[in-house]
């Protein structure tokens, strides 16, 4: 007796996947297979940069087509296992998602060529280079995917390579910075599992576009301000905001330059990631309600970091403090809500991902050139290098906000969706700290580059490997400063895509509107 063949339909994904959408998934399927690679060739100490460098530029080519991609066709996803969502887990790439995974990418490239110079044979046999993919596999997992249960564990697999890469060198300090970072990094997941487990038992549903859905169905029924709330302090820890960042300017300087550099880059990034998509996609009438408290929190964290940086004379404890204030910035775009004002947020974080981990370089680079991070011992670093001193200024200038360069464009944008509310009192704020931000780090270049040195510098020079990623970097910094058109317009459409999320449900759930 012949058996007919089963419909399949209604569970599986029966169309085929069109070759494309598989740039989807291949960001953190990439890492980790190379990061694997790593792993078993830890011991041929010559090939781990040989291999990770060519892996890293293949992410960065892999994320600009997928940006390319997505742009021209809007949100795309691909759901494991061919189930049809909600039940399998899906990976949705967005703009907002993609132009965060790029940023991330070539972060890690540029931190990838100058760790040639700053971990020796020891840190790549420990395992520089593998944990480093592993960390690019988590950040580009938690960019990428449309499963809030899946962003926890893609916020734990960046967690776990984090906490290998800031012990490499098993230093005391190293050790001390590493319980601190971890505490309060776990304590922000437990916060983040807490709530992700309230939401199912909420929805009966981790796929996000799923989530918003139902939130917007059935809001007046349901807890969600507590959601809300819950993963704004989840994600706020994570992010450094005040009043829970003590624990960034008292580990980050503590591992290798290198790696404070990818950290300042990346994590915190990460954070703000993720308030973006609960808050702005997933609850926004909450956020709404909530949004004097993200203000208030946000000009906390930009004051708090600013006056910070202006106590320091540990050049990499100061840098701590700018990448504080920065973050100040971007929740007070969260607490607008506005195009603009997320617009600006997500502007702010690309550049400070790029900038941040350059100015991490600066600092290993005059720490090398004078033999210490002390303001009080740093002079006459001009005289060792005309290049780097005008990089170096580059820098301080765009990490200010100053034109023409990069951190100009986002507090524009911050503070005009401020003004269009009347909320002068975050203008205000928004441009206290960048005069603050700039008097820091004048004292910086006065004291670390105009003095004269008062004793003897090192006979050091600056190696290729470690300038030819700072002048990328900053050749980013000037050029999306200068030429911010096509950037600016980019970053509009991912924010409306934010507040509108009907392309993103679209792309999982296709019919619904």
């Amino acid at each position: 007796m012949a058996v007919s063949p089963a419909d399949l339909s209604a569970a599986f994904v029966m169309t085929p996947v069109a070759p494309a959408d598989w740039l989807v998934v291949l960001p953190p399927a990439w890492c980790i297979l190379a990061g694997a690679v790593l792993l078993m060739l830890r011991k041929s100490v010559r090939l781990q940069a040989m291999i990770a460098i060519p892996a890293l530029a293949i992410l960065v080519l892999v994320d600009a087509l997928l940006l390319v991609h997505v742009s021209q066709n809007g949100p795309v996803t691909m759901v494991m296992g061919r189930w049809l969502p909600p039940f399998g887990i899906a990976f949705t790439a967005d703009l907002t998602g993609v132009l965060f995974a790029l940023a991330g990418a070539v972060v890690a490239l540029a931190g990838s060529v100058h760790a040639l110079s700053d971990i020796d044979g020891t840190g790549r046999r420990y395992g520089f280079y593998p944990f480093l993919l592993l960390l690019m596999a988590g950040v580009s997992g938690a960019f990428l995917t449309g499963d809030i249960f899946n962003l926890y564990v893609w916020f734990e697999v960046l967690l776990i390579s984090s906490f290998g890469l800031i012990v490499l060198g098993s230093e005391a300090r190293q050790i001390d910075g590493a319980i601190k970072y971890a505490f309060l990094n776990l304590v922000a997941t437990t916060l983040f599992l807490i709530a992700t487990g309230y939401l199912y038992g909420i929805f009966g549903t981790l796929n996000m576009a799923d989530i918003a859905v139902k939130a917007a169905a059935g809001r007046a029924d349901l807890p969600l301000m507590t959601l809300a709330t819950l993963y704004l302090v989840a994600f706020g820890m994570k992010a450094a905001a005040f009043p829970v960042n003590f624990w960034l300017p008292a580990s980050y300087h503590t591992p290798r330059v290198v790696v404070s550099a990818l950290f300042a880059g990346l994590l915190t990034k990460v954070g703000i990631y993720a308030l973006l998509r609960t808050l702005i996609m997933l609850f926004p009438i909450e956020r709404e309600e909530l949004s004097v408290v993200i203000a208030l929190a946000g000009v906390a964290t930009m004051l708090v970091g600013a006056l910070g940086a202006l106590g320091q004379s540990d050049i990499r404890r100061l840098l701590g403090y700018v990448v504080i204030s920065g973050i100040g910035v971007m929740l007070v775009g969260l607490s607008l809500g506005s195009p603009g004002g997320v617009g600006g947020a997500i502007f702010y974080a690309l550049h400070s991902m790029v900038v941040m981990t350059a100015l991490y370089m600066v600092a290993g680079l005059a720490g090398r050139l004078a033999g210490t991070f002390d303001l009080n011992r740093l002079g006459g670093l001009h005289t060792r290098s005309a290049l780097f001193s005008t990089l170096s200024l580059v820098l301080f200038f765009a990490v200010s906000g100053l034109p023409p360069f990069s951190g100009f464009w986002p507090k524009v944008m911050v503070a005009k969706a401020a003004m269009d509310i009347g909320a002068w009192w975050l203008v205000a704020a928004v441009f206290l700290t960048g005069f603050l931000t700039t008097i820091a780090l004048g004292r910086v270049f006065a004291l670390a580059y105009w003095r004269p040195a008062g004793e003897a510098l090192p006979d050091a020079a600056i190696p290729a490997s470690a300038l030819l990623p700072l002048v990328a970097l900053t050749a980013l910094t000037v050029g999306f400063g200068l030429f911010p058109n096509a950037l600016l317009a980019t970053i509009q459409h991912a924010a409306q895509g934010l507040a509108d999320p009907r392309a993103y449900i679209g792309s999982v759930f296709p019919g619904v509107n």
